[in-house]
């Protein structure tokens, strides 16, 4: 590991720090750059998040995409989490916290809305960031690019029932412009792009070798471009932050208990149904992170941009990073004891390191 990969915690911790105290020293120009969104995608962060997932997406071989139904499994444990299980753990987590714990030091009135909040980010399966984190954890790239393509489906018929289900709303306004147009950014361009250069890099005589060169190139660009979403996610709420620290806090409990629930749920059904270590470190991070995009736009659709749902969402937002930097952690160094189980293929036999020069054979 390079210096830089070796002390990643460091760099975050220090870049949280940064954007929290830039976002309060110079918040008009945080908010300048907080405007320039479409649909309540932020370009500048969506920028970020393309130098993040398209190393990683250069990986992929479409035509290799078929061999995922292997990984059935692994695919079934996922769904169940994220759809039968996440937002339903939410729910209760959110009413036995917010709700009757932390009731006490919370402002009386914001209360439920809070809760909806919690559930609204529960409900919403990663989208982008997921394929930072799957490329973290070794992951394999066509197993995680065909869930999250699986999980957009289902939340494009799913969200809307679930979240009316679990806040007792008879209507929920999705905002769709959001939601589509995070798939188009998110997954749709950046991957036609990578398939692009990936084709473009392979046309030349010793391609793979050039591909490797190529990715070892963009690896330090994709780290930082994650560590300056960091800075740009807290700068935008650092006056928040600084306002409501106790508040913040106490939202973040919940949702640190969720993603570890939810996490370690679906990593340890994994090992359970002998799935590769490869897809189970995914298939526990797709359970685990959230697509906040959606989470924070529908919460303002429902309940208005000053209110304690939106708060709620943003707290995921702020927690996103650290806390699934700390989970990859964990899915990283679990490996072994993972892979002790008797009938769990190894890594190198089902998922190879060079995944994008087997696969393309």
């Amino acid at each position: 590991m390079s210096v830089f990969d070796r002390y990643l915690t460091l760099w975050v911790v220090l870049c949280i720090v940064a954007g929290v105290g830039l976002g309060h020293l110079f918040p008009g120009a945080f908010h300048a750059v907080g405007r320039l969104e479409i649909g309540k995608i932020n370009l500048p962060v969506a920028a970020l998040i393309w130098l993040m997932i398209i190393p990683t997406l250069l990986k992929i071989n479409l035509k290799a995409m078929k061999g995922v139904v292997q990984h059935w499994r692994g695919v079934g444990v996922t769904l169940l989490v994220n759809w039968g299980v996440k937002p339903f753990s939410m729910a209760l987590l959110g009413w036995l916290f917010v709700g009757k714990l932390f009731r006490p030091w919370l402002p009386v009135d914001q209360i439920d809305s809070y809760i909806a909040g919690l559930i609204l980010l529960a409900a919403a399966p990663c989208t982008a960031m997921v394929f930072i984190w799957s490329h973290l954890a070794r992951g394999e790239p066509h197993f995680t690019l065909s869930q999250v393509a699986l999980n957009d489906v289902i939340m494009v018929i799913a969200f809307a029932p679930i979240v009316g289900l679990l806040l007792g709303l008879s209507a929920i306004t999705v905002p769709w412009d959001t939601l589509f147009l995070s798939v188009l950014l998110y997954i749709v361009i950046p991957l036609a792009l990578a398939n692009f250069g990936r084709a473009l890099v392979l046309r030349h005589e010793h391609g793979y070798v050039r591909l490797d060169r190529l990715l070892k190139v963009l690896h330090p660009v994709s780290l930082t471009a994650l560590l300056g979403t960091l800075v740009l996610l807290f700068g935008f709420q650092g006056e928040q932050i600084l306002a409501q620290p106790l508040v913040i806090l106490l939202l973040a409990v919940p949702i640190l208990i969720q993603v570890f629930l939810n996490s370690g749920l679906a990593y340890l059904l994994n090992r359970a149904v002998r799935s590769p270590h490869c897809i189970a470190g995914p298939s526990a991070l797709i359970g685990a992170s959230n697509f906040f995009e959606l989470a924070v736009a529908t919460a303002i659709a429902l309940f208005g941009f000053e209110s304690g749902a939106a708060l709620a969402t943003v707290v995921g937002v702020l927690i996103e990073v650290p806390v699934m930097l700390l989970a990859v952690g964990v899915v990283n160094r679990s490996r072994a004891w993972y892979e002790l189980r008797s009938g769990v293929p190894g890594y190198e036999e089902c998922c190879p390191v060079d995944v994008h020069r087997h696969a393309g054979k």
